[in-house]
């Protein structure tokens, strides 16, 4: 179970409510805030209680970031407040690692970090489906590609752009982005949530109308390979070639009734060797 946001940082915050409630400000405003109370631990011991109030500060401000990142991965069938509290360990770390004078804004600084906790989450403990590991180590050098250019470029990369960067085509690319997104395996016959449609193997299954003919055709051809090789010729131009007799006694120069007699004398064997088996 993932650590709580709670349990995870500092206790209970006892910063001026004035200056930490900010659920209704702007995005300009939180980080006008998150400025200030990195200024302010800055110039604090760290392990002292008030270096603890305004690192607990700072992580209730930039909760919101937390919750937009985990909004990415609603698709995954997890509860988001176990997705929620695992990038929130990841803001944590944002937090104790964020040097202000590099001139990077915190957000674009934490994002990266929060959502590759979340995604860590989903490779290490929830996926059930296996991964060739070759992909799986591939898929971490994407993962962290697209994070870096995504910091880059602030848009998402291009499959073309991540190629170029890991030194890989296009299609291990795509088969990398394809494996990330295994990660649960779904009963063909579990029934579509929501709409209530039949599971996929009823809408993708049909019954073979030659299925109830293996075991006659296996037997048949058990018995055939035992009739000499004429009267088995015989028997696969009339029954399976759809030749008839007169047909079949041209084919191999000889008489209609020659061929009759040898068909005869085929069945009959036929039905003693089955017979027998029986």
């Amino acid at each position: 179970m993932p650590v709580s946001a709670r349990t995870a940082s500092t206790p209970a915050t006892t910063y001026p409510r004035a200056r930490t409630r900010t659920p209704n400000s702007n995005a300009a405003d939180a980080r006008a805030l998150t400025q200030v109370l990195f200024e302010e631990i800055a110039r604090l011991e760290p392990g002292t209680p008030e270096h603890a109030r305004v690192r607990a500060a700072l992580i209730e401000v930039n909760l919101p970031l937390v919750r937009y990142a985990a909004a990415r991965f609603r698709s995954r069938n997890e509860p988001m407040e176990d997705v929620v509290q695992v990038g929130t360990i990841g803001l944590i770390n944002a937090i104790d690692r964020f040097d202000p004078e590099r001139g990077v804004q915190f957000p674009t600084f934490a994002m990266p970090t929060v959502v590759g906790e979340i995604k860590r989450y989903f490779r290490d403990n929830v996926r059930t489906v296996h991964v060739p590991r070759r992909l799986h180590e591939l898929w971490v050098q994407v993962s962290g590609a697209i994070e870096d250019l995504t910091v880059l470029h602030g848009r998402s990369p291009t499959t073309a752009e991540i190629a170029e960067r890991l030194r890989l085509s296009e299609d291990e690319v795509l088969a990398c982005l394809e494996a990330g997104r295994a990660y649960h395996a779904t009963s063909l016959e579990a029934a579509q949530e929501g709409d209530g449609a039949p599971g996929l193997l009823d809408r993708l299954g049909y019954e073979d109308p030659a299925l109830n003919g293996v075991e006659h055709r296996d037997l048949v051809r058990h018995l055939l390979v035992q009739l000499p090789e004429r009267e088995r010729r015989i028997l696969l131009l009339r029954y399976f070639g759809n030749l008839t007799q007169s047909q079949i006694s041209a084919e191999l120069g000889v008489s209609q009734m020659h061929v009759s007699r040898l068909l005869s004398r085929s069945f009959a064997r036929l039905r003693s060797a089955n017979q027998l088996e029986a």
